[in-house]
């Protein structure tokens, strides 16, 4: 279960299991700036996922990957029109061919965010709780 409560002013505190997180806005737009943003943390579940999704596939295949980062650049500027932009670029460390490297290239748009995010139909629904 993931549980989300005002923290202070904007700032937003995200339980995750044992896990705490942080969710802010920008100065500009009322918060302190003090933490990701949601679109920050939407943008960073797909790259990390892919660096997972590369790091055990490598490891069950046997490949030398010995590292990898994984960089996004959103581009938002149409968002409001259904258009929401994500460029990632991948640097993958290791003693890689250019098999192996194509090989995880693909690999890394099978991953279950990547999929979610361009081919699931994503329903949410949203209620009061009895609680005050």
């Amino acid at each position: 279960m993931i549980r989300i409560s005002n923290e202070k002013g904007l700032l937003q505190r995200i339980d995750i299991g044992p896990h705490t997180l942080h969710s802010d806005v920008a100065v500009e737009l009322g918060g302190e700036g003090s933490a990701p943003d949601p679109h920050d943390l939407f943008d960073a579940s797909l790259g990390a996922c892919k660096a997972l999704t590369l790091a055990l596939y490598a490891k069950q295949k046997g490949l030398p990957l010995t590292g990898l980062d994984v960089q996004l650049t959103r581009d938002n500027t149409q968002e409001r029109q259904g258009v929401y932009g994500l460029n990632v670029e991948l640097t993958l460390h290791g003693a890689l061919n250019d098999a192996q490297r194509q090989q995880l290239l693909r690999i890394a748009d099978k991953c279950p965010i990547h999929k979610l995010m361009t081919s699931s139909e994503v329903q949410v629904s949203t209620q009061l709780s009895e609680g005050v």
